[in-house]
């Protein structure tokens, strides 16, 4: 295992950019170089600095919590700004659909078998969020992805993941406005819907 004095000599040694594994980010965690809860995920081997929340998104967060939650059946659960073991990613979606129930992930991060739903609340990050995040959730073969699009006043889902070459994508995106419904799909069976005005503060 390296030493502190290890770990604090090679951040400071290397220009530029930097990878680290999971586990290395791990040990930056324990030993204070990176603080627990400091606004950082691990996205394909980088540190990147998370965005800030304004009110609209912590708006539109909060309706996910409550209204997306007693939609699901039992047998599923909502995880909210967890992180999640993707490889060499260790993203924290705003919300994440996942197999099981509030126990089943107990000393472990959710990994590919617990995944339904991944879900970001966008507006200033949804250009990283369609591009960066989508590439991530497509090489883990997350099958439906949600973007909460706070810009443009829709939810972006996008299904069909394409995770193999150089440049994972997902296949298929549909675009749900205000007045319409999103379907709630879970290992291909749609289990109920929800509402896209429900989830979007700005709106109201």
């Amino acid at each position: 295992m390296n030493t502190l004095p290890q770990l604090r000599s090679s951040l400071l040694s290397v220009a530029g950019f930097r990878r680290f594994t999971p586990h290395q980010y791990h040990q930056l965690v324990q030993y204070g170089i990176v603080q627990e809860g400091e606004p950082v995920e691990l996205l394909e081997g980088f540190l990147v600095e998370k965005s800030t929340r304004n009110p609209p998104h912590e708006s539109s967060l909060r309706r996910l919590t409550v209204r997306l939650a007693r939609r699901l059946p039992h047998g599923w659960y909502l995880q909210i700004q967890g992180a999640l073991s993707l490889g060499d990613s260790e993203p924290e979606p705003d919300a994440a659909v996942l197999r099981g129930d509030e126990t089943t992930c107990d000393g472990r991060l959710p990994n590919a078998t617990d995944f339904g739903i991944v879900i970001e609340v966008s507006d200033s990050s949804l250009a990283f969020d369609r591009n960066d995040k989508s590439r991530i959730y497509a090489r883990a073969g997350i099958p439906s992805y949600w973007i909460v699009n706070i810009v443009e006043a829709r939810i972006e889902v996008y299904a069909d993941p394409e995770a193999e070459g150089l440049s994972p994508k997902y296949a298929k995106r549909t675009d749900y406005p205000v007045g319409q419904s999103v379907p709630i799909l879970l290992d291909d069976v749609i289990v109920g819907t929800i509402a896209v005005f429900d989830l979007l503060a700005s709106q109201e």
